[in-house]
């Protein structure tokens, strides 16, 4: 039996409660999707059993981490080990609101939904949560760009962290960046779902794309990821909006040699996970951002073999998973 099959066998979906929050963003006509997972029994709410979540350049937090893949989503598998999880959409993704100029053809307003938008609204999902539960400071996770926006919060909010986990987070590079296809740059861009996978499965070597993204879960993702698309025709034809603001902005910081933050200035535990075959941050970028973790309390790295960017929805996401949930259950304290 595989570790998948290991995992999802013990999972009882009907364990788990499942809240949608819709929060103010302090832009008028502006709100912030958060889903909310927990088990039944969860009654005590506490900041070491609490994971507040964060996406990345392309796809919603419910695209990333939501889809039940054999019956079980990252959230679930967190939620089912007795935290107590939410995940928000950033303005323009998922479920939240878009901002006007997304309905406008994209060459009419500049790029939107800069990363500095998107540590607002990831503070304000922050700041909610902690009201909600009567709670002074969460755990975090966010891969990618999110790593940004959560790396940015938890060096200028030490104070509202307990640890924190980054898969695959944007670092300084003097190469392209293969998101960043050039040109000029719209308010958006038009993702092509469907041909997401043939990307996906081209960063990998061709003796393991086979076993990479087991049958049916590409599908699984691609309807989900198409369900969250509010124009009707965009989504009949395959295609998602993404807002471009996270794109100029590896122009601006990430290739310019200018980092929008300091790793150094976070102060909480760092995890960092990164997959082998991850084209998007390769290994040595991966590397150099470890090593500016110097102010973290202690850091931790965790190469996942055979997995990709997208490494929490192939066949090895459960070790993913079980670093994330080890790494934030752990009571270590370094001497």
């Amino acid at each position: 039996m595989s570790d998948n099959k290991l995992a999802s066998s013990a999972f009882d979906a009907g364990e788990i409660v499942f809240d949608e929050h819709y929060v103010d963003s302090g832009t008028d006509g502006i709100k912030l999707y958060l889903r909310n997972k927990r088990r039944k029994d969860h009654k005590v709410f506490l900041a070491a059993k609490t994971i507040v979540m964060v996406h990345g350049a392309t796809f919603s937090s419910g695209s990333l981490y939501d889809v039940p893949f054999n019956g079980m989503s990252f959230i679930d598998f967190l939620a089912h080990r007795g935290f107590d999880v939410f995940a928000v959409d950033v303005r323009g993704y998922g479920k939240s609101t878009r901002p006007p100029e997304m309905q406008a053809a994209p060459d009419l307003n500049p790029p939107l939904v800069a990363t500095d938008t998107g540590v607002a609204d990831f503070a304000t999902a922050i700041d909610f949560v902690l009201r909600l539960r009567g709670l002074k400071a969460v755990n975090v996770f966010a891969m990618s760009w999110g790593g940004t926006v959560a790396g940015a919060y938890a060096a200028r909010n030490p104070d509202k962290l307990v640890k924190l986990a980054l898969l695959a987070p944007q670092w300084l590079s003097d190469v392209a960046i293969p998101i960043d296809q050039g040109g000029a740059l719209g308010s958006y861009r038009l993702v092509p779902v469907h041909a997401a996978l043939a990307r996906w499965l081209g960063t990998a070597p061709e003796y393991a794309r086979e076993r990479l993204v087991p049958e049916g879960w590409f599908d699984l993702w691609a309807a989900l990821t198409l369900s969250e698309e509010p124009s009707q025709v965009d989504r009949e034809q395959g295609k998602l909006r993404a807002t471009n603001g996270p794109i100029q902005d590896i122009r601006t910081y990430w290739r310019a040699g200018a980092p929008y933050y300091q790793p150094s200035e976070i102060r909480a535990p760092v995890l960092l996970l990164h997959g082998e075959w991850d084209v998007d941050v390769p290994l040595d970028l991966a590397r150099a951002y470890f090593e500016q973790l110097t102010g973290a309390s202690y850091r931790r790295w965790v190469e996942i073999g055979e997995a990709t960017h997208l490494a929490l929805m192939e066949s090895h996401r459960v070790q993913v998973y079980s670093e994330v949930a080890r790494f934030f259950e752990e009571d270590f304290k370094p001497e």
